[in-house]
């Protein structure tokens, strides 16, 4: 499960964003993660609580927006989501596509008291 390493580098960037602004408390902490990525959103979720034990981030509130992994059809121009049509264009059944959005994983909000 790499997504403990992942988590607790996210703990450090946002700690380190806390100590330059000054910030003593976050209330949350806003996650984006792409359908397409490497990242399984259910399990930063349970690894979450742990890895901010002891954190300035203990008693905040994880967020995770999930984004969805689109694609553009090389041949009818078509955007769709590539999870839920199985990599084929629901258009014209192609699956020469370019990937538009889904691979990323962003810490998009973090939010003080």
């Amino acid at each position: 499960m790499h997504e403990l390493g992942v988590v607790i580098d996210v703990i450090h960037t946002v700690e380190n964003f806390a100590k330059k602004n000054e910030v003593t408390k976050i209330e949350k902490l806003v996650l984006q993660i792409g359908e397409l990525s490497s990242m399984i959103p259910r399990y930063i979720e349970a690894c979450y609580p742990a890895a901010v034990e002891g954190t300035m981030l203990e008693n905040t509130k994880l967020e995770i927006e999930v984004l969805p992994g689109n694609g553009i059809c090389r041949k009818c121009n078509k955007v769709f989501n590539l999870i839920e049509h199985h990599n084929r264009c629901p258009e014209c059944h192609s699956n020469d596509f370019e990937i538009l959005c889904g691979r990323e994983f962003m810490i998009k909000e973090i939010v003080a008291c």
